[in-house]
């Protein structure tokens, strides 16, 4: 009986049950969501589809609630699960802001087809699409990659092709991939380094079948991931062409920065035992030398070891195999004899029996010592020459005229010995490389403290000249005529017109002229910036208390400049005034005693000579050019 009465049950439920409704139609949709614009939805790649076939919840409208969000993986469950592992899905995992379907795809309602030319997954456009979150910076910033990486592409052989219409040359999608993004620390990433010749060699096969033949690629294949792939030598985003002077593989720049990145590193010539300084020693080698100048067409490091297929010069098939030289250089020197491809390109240290680097080695240090002997000869000789020929200018010169009392001499002594000291000490800080930090053997302490000590000594001298120039009267007059009037600016014109030979009418100075003056501000002037400046690097934390470290990094520029400024002006100018100036050739000896002869005080303080003979300090003389006293013979007899 129950067999019997199912379908009648059955068939009176269907009967009495309420009719399902249709779902709506798209322009049911549209009626209430104008914002849907119904041309792009209709020309996108979802037009022929309905709403519903999306929004599978919506039964009627109105609805309510609002449809749940459509899952792009109930048809594209391949792609999407390829997001899921990508750097962008872990991104948004983590509340950060990353790449979705629709953020790339160009909407919900209006994707297009990859193909469309407006599409914003068309070839042309994808480097765009990307840039709409890295290259912005605030976006970027949180994930720690920065917007560089997109400008950078805009600017490369890459970026630049696609801009201007092609559709071969590489996107961020060749590279990265489309859905599958990851980082270039995943080992199945298209962008890690073991990986990276393979990505590349998508386009550019030839060269990949080189490299993975080269001793690079040997070196990779087998783990070594210190060894370069392309991206160590092209660049990764900002790759140029080879004929752009800012490309890291530029004639220009392949030597000097490519290869020494890893050639001139002591970590990697010690790890994999190679020869170091290879980049180092090439530069010093003619090649390098022209091409530091400029030359385009001087050999580089590709020109003789290759590209591509760099091959380490045992290899039967390398073109610096000893055997294979003579062609390799003959492709820039036709007529190459085997004698000629016997020298060496890389002349360094002789650590084997190669006897063009063993020739050299012995060559240039027999010279150098010879320079040292004969040269050092010289000026020894030279030297004792004008020593003899000042002691005797000094000996023979009556000179009556005090320039320089005893307490100024000692002021000057102490201001002198200080600068040398600052000058010396100063500069093997800066350069602790050079000769003068070995001078004073090495040592990093030794140099700072005898700085710093110097500098007190400088400080000391002129606060203790402050005084003496407020206290005393002598110091009081010292002041007075050094301070600058107007005759001085007539006498830098009476005196340019009479050294370039425009008038025979010399200036008349008085007891210091503009040079004298013009050196004494300079020296107040220098003395004041150098310890100031000075102080605030020695005390940077107590500074830096209440100003910002900036100030302490411009008043450490200063410091450097102004020293390399006072000690050319000393070297230029006032050395030239003290020994230089024929006239006072070979010594100006005020410095040692305080004295100088009236014949060259008369020459060159006229002025102040006639104060003096005016008030019967100084005797008048006959001759007022000291050429004729200063360089008189030496009486007979005479030592």
């Amino acid at each position: 009986m129950r067999a019997a009465l199912a379908p009648v049950l059955l068939a009176c439920a269907v009967l009495l049950s309420p009719a399902r409704a249709a779902a709506p139609t798209n322009q049911e949709c549209m009626d209430c969501h104008s914002d849907v614009d119904a041309k792009a939805w209709a020309a996108s790649v979802h037009g022929s589809f309905s709403c519903t076939d999306c929004h599978a919840d919506v039964a009627a409208v109105p609805h309510d609630p609002a449809p749940v969000k459509p899952e792009c993986g109930t048809c594209h469950s391949e792609a999407v699960d390829a997001w899921k592992r990508s750097i962008h899905a872990r991104g948004l995992a983590q509340n950060q802001k990353a790449a979705q379907c629709a953020d790339c795809h160009g909407g919900p309602h209006a994707m297009l087809a990859a193909s469309n030319p407006t599409s914003p997954l068309h070839r042309t456009k994808i480097a765009d699409t990307c840039s709409t979150c890295h290259g912005v910076k605030f976006v970027m910033e949180p994930s720690g990659i920065g917007d560089r990486p997109v400008f950078s592409y805009r600017e490369s052989v890459h970026g630049k092709a696609v801009a201007a219409g092609s559709t071969k040359a590489a996107v961020c999608t060749d590279c990265h991939r489309s859905h599958d993004v990851l980082t270039p620390l995943e080992a199945d990433s298209p962008i890690f380094k073991a990986n990276t010749p393979k990505t590349c060699g998508k386009c550019h096969a030839d060269e990949e079948k080189q490299y993975a033949g080269s001793v690079h690629g040997v070196a990779v294949a087998r783990g070594q991931l210190a060894a370069p792939v392309c991206t160590d030598c092209h660049g990764i985003h900002g790759i140029k062409a080879r004929i752009d002077p800012n490309s890291t593989v530029s004639s220009q720049n392949v030597a000097r920065f490519t290869c020494a990145q890893c050639h001139d590193s002591l970590r990697l010539t010690r790890e994999f035992d190679l020869a170091g300084r290879r980049s180092e020693t090439f530069l010093d080698s003619y090649h390098g030398l022209a091409g530091k100048l400029g030359s385009k067409g001087v050999a580089n490091c590709a020109s003789c070891h290759g590209v591509h297929n760099i091959l380490p010069s045992s290899d039967a098939r390398s073109t610096v195999n000893k055997a294979n030289l003579k062609d390799t250089c003959g492709k820039c020197h036709p007529g190459a004899s085997e004698n000629f491809a016997k020298g060496a390109v890389h002349l360094a240290e002789p650590m084997d029996a190669d006897m063009a680097t063993v020739g050299t080695w012995w060559v240039k240090w027999v010279y150098i010592w010879m320079i040292v002997v004969v040269i050092g000869g010289m000026l020894l000789h030279n030297f004792l020459a004008w020593r003899r020929a000042a002691v005797r200018a000094r000996k023979h010169q009556h000179r009556p005229v005090v320039r320089m009392t005893p307490n100024l001499q000692l002021q000057h002594a102490a201001l002198v010995v200080s600068f040398l000291v600052l000058v010396w000490t100063g500069f093997a800080l800066k350069f602790p490389d050079s000769w003068l930090a070995w001078t004073l053997g090495g040592s990093e302490s030794v140099r700072r403290w005898t700085h710093r000590g110097a500098a007190l000594v400088m400080v000391a001298v002129s606060l203790y000249h402050v005084m003496y120039a407020a206290a005393t009267r002598e110091g009081r007059r010292l002041i007075l005529d050094f301070l600058p009037t107007l005759q001085d600016v007539r006498d830098v014109v009476t005196n340019l017109k009479y050294i370039t030979g425009l008038s025979d009418q010399r200036p008349r100075f008085g007891r210091f002229g503009y040079p004298e003056k013009a050196e004494y501000l300079a020296l107040v002037w220098g003395t004041i910036v150098m310890a100031v400046t000075g102080f605030m690097a020695w005390f940077s934390v107590a500074t830096t208390a209440f100003l910002p470290r900036w100030v302490v990094d411009i008043a450490i520029t200063i410091h450097y400049y102004e020293a390399i400024l006072a000690s050319l002006a000393i070297l230029v100018w006032h050395l030239y005034f003290v020994i230089f100036d024929p006239d006072v050739y070979p010594m100006n000896w005020a410095w040692y005693d305080g004295h100088v002869s009236a014949e060259w005080y008369a020459h060159e303080h006229p002025e102040h000579y006639a104060e003096l003979v005016a008030a019967g300090k100084v005797a008048p003389v006959a001759s007022a050019h000291p050429a004729a006293v200063a360089h008189e013979p030496e009486p007979a007899g005479k030592a």
